[in-house]
């Protein structure tokens, strides 16, 4: 690693090929993937149906750029809107920051557009996390996303202990609250439904904007299409990425408003043939596994088995949080996060730490009974192990 960049703290295990939720390191050494490298690799590892995607598309054409009309992005935009259930215009581009930028940048020109006098502020919670880019550092409420190394961070956004609290500081220089559903870096963590709800109808009432990140919790992850439908509301803006397309880099903003006029926004890759088509295919499969019901068998599943790891390590864990399968596990002492992380992966298995004390959990959506089972026959050995 000589010559990248000090910006991650890597693990030193290199993951060398994949099947299902199945990996191989450079040594050959197998590993349980609990994690689908952050929520992306929605379908699992060599899945098919993303290597048939690829190959095919990228035998005709991978990109052409947004100066031309890309026509699988406009399948995937009608695809989007279908699956949400009313009129939405897509802007594509390539991670859930970027999409997440596009969010604020809509929401600023609606604010100065739509009012005599121009509103801007974006509220957001304090435990949220919305990107990495200067805009969403900004938006994000997390205190250790906020270091002095790269202050002054960018004006507009405010941020609030709870929904409760938002609502009482709409002010008349607001524009719009940006919420995570299912807070991801912030420990799974899903917000109240019916504060969520009255949000919704306070921000229509005035009308302001109402966007939800839906970039980890997105694309089934939350056993629907959107987290917003289990909350039983319709948002002015949502974003995706990370399982959108399988392990293809591809973020999406979406908005039930065409906001943005001609040359207000753009991206060089975003939403090429290569991206788009590959989403295509993976939101063809994964609208079956939820229409079957497989992916609800294998929530089910899942979650019975991280409910058994509560009541028989009572010593380690207070509870299971989150929805679908974007599951934690609450610590009762967050100093065996980094161990349990540690250990989990030494013996095998492939998990991912959330907050201050949550074990977290974003197998692939499609993954297997046995490998379900091999998967937490680990976590129980390593727990065993360290309790001993």
């Amino acid at each position: 690693m000589k010559y990248l960049m000090s910006n991650f703290s890597r693990v030193d295990v290199a993951f060398t090929r994949g099947k299902g939720a199945k990996l191989w390191d450079s040594n050959g050494e197998k590993y349980i993937d609990f994690a689908a490298g952050i929520g992306v690799c929605s379908l699992g590892h060599a899945s098919p149906v993303v290597i048939e995607a690829i190959n095919t598309q990228s035998a005709m054409i991978i990109h052409s750029s947004n100066i031309y009309r890309v026509l699988p992005q406009e399948v995937l935009a009608k695809k989007i809107s279908n699956l949400l259930g009313y009129q939405t215009y897509a802007v594509f581009c390539n991670s859930g920051a970027e999409a997440n930028e596009a969010a604020i940048k809509m929401a600023r020109k609606y604010g100065a557009t739509k009012f005599e006098s121009k509103k801007y502020e974006i509220l957001t919670l304090k435990n949220s996390f919305h990107g990495r880019t200067m805009a969403t550092l900004s938006a994000t409420g997390q205190d250790k996303f906020h270091p002095e190394i790269f202050a002054p961070y960018i004006e507009g956004f405010k941020f609030y202990d709870g929904i409760d609290e938002i609502i009482a500081n709409i002010s008349d220089k607001t524009v719009a609250v940006m919420i995570e559903l299912i807070q991801g870096e912030g420990g799974i963590c899903p917000l109240d439904k019916k504060s969520v709800q009255k949000l919704a109808k306070i921000l229509k009432e005035k009308n302001l904007l109402l966007i939800t990140d839906e970039v980890q919790c997105g694309v089934y992850r939350s056993g629907e299409f959107v987290a917003s439908k289990i909350y039983g509301i319709e948002p002015d803006i949502i974003t995706f990425a990370k399982g959108l397309a399988g392990g293809v880099p591809i973020g999406a903003c979406v908005a039930r408003e065409n906001i943005f006029a001609p040359g207000e926004h753009g991206s060089t890759f975003g939403g090429n043939h290569l991206a788009t088509s590959t989403a295509n295919a993976v939101l063809r499969e994964l609208e079956y596994l939820y229409e079957s019901g497989e992916l609800k068998k294998t929530t089910d599943e899942f979650v019975e088995n991280l409910e058994k790891i509560v009541k028989d390590f009572p010593n380690f864990f207070e509870s299971h949080t989150g929805l679908g399968l974007m599951q934690g596990l609450v610590l009762k002492d967050s100093t065996n996060l980094s161990i349990l992380f540690a250990e989990c992966l030494r013996n095998g298995l492939l998990v991912l730490k959330s907050g201050s004390k949550t074990l977290r959990f974003l197998p692939p959506l499609n993954i297997k009974k046995k490998e379900i089972k091999a998967g937490f026959e680990i976590l129980r050995k390593t727990l065993e192990e360290l309790q001993d």
